[in-house]
């Protein structure tokens, strides 16, 4: 569903575009915590898990995108650990994670302002991937 079957406000376009900036907001304030970005936006869901249809929505695909970068920027994390302290050593496996988790978190930034714009212009954006899941976890209320 790429469309809402109504205007949303201009209250709730705010709302829907601060929950990609929460994440924006916690990248600066934690950034070598990566658990720091999904717990703000966990919480700014929380906040708004009653509110409109849109809001919710857009609350749960910001979320989304932040658990799985959790899990990629946690394992990058202990694996770096893992070799400054540990008898492992820089491998070419290592270096291609790396870079890969490097560029998912430049284009998930890139992606995360892109939306918080387009969604405060009032523009419904689906992500591929989370999108479709945030289909399935995120209902209308009847």
């Amino acid at each position: 569903m790429n469309t809402f079957s109504y205007t949303p406000s201009e209250h709730e376009l705010e709302k829907a575009s601060n929950s990609y900036l929460m994440s924006l907001v916690a990248l600066i304030a934690g950034m070598p915590l990566p658990i720091i970005n999904l717990v703000a936006t966990f919480f700014f869901y929380v906040g708004n898990r009653r509110g409109t249809y849109f809001v919710r929505w857009h609350c749960i695909q910001a979320l989304l995108s932040q658990l799985s970068l959790l899990f990629m920027n946690s394992f990058g994390f202990w694996w770096t650990v893992s070799i400054l302290f540990g008898p492992e050593t820089i491998s070419n496996k290592y270096l291609a994670y790396i870079i890969s988790v490097f560029l998912f978190n430049i284009i998930e930034l890139i992606a995360t302002i892109y939306s918080a714009i387009q969604v405060r212009k009032g523009h419904h954006v689906s992500w591929w991937f989370y999108g479709d899941i945030t289909q399935i976890i995120c209902k209308p209320k009847l």
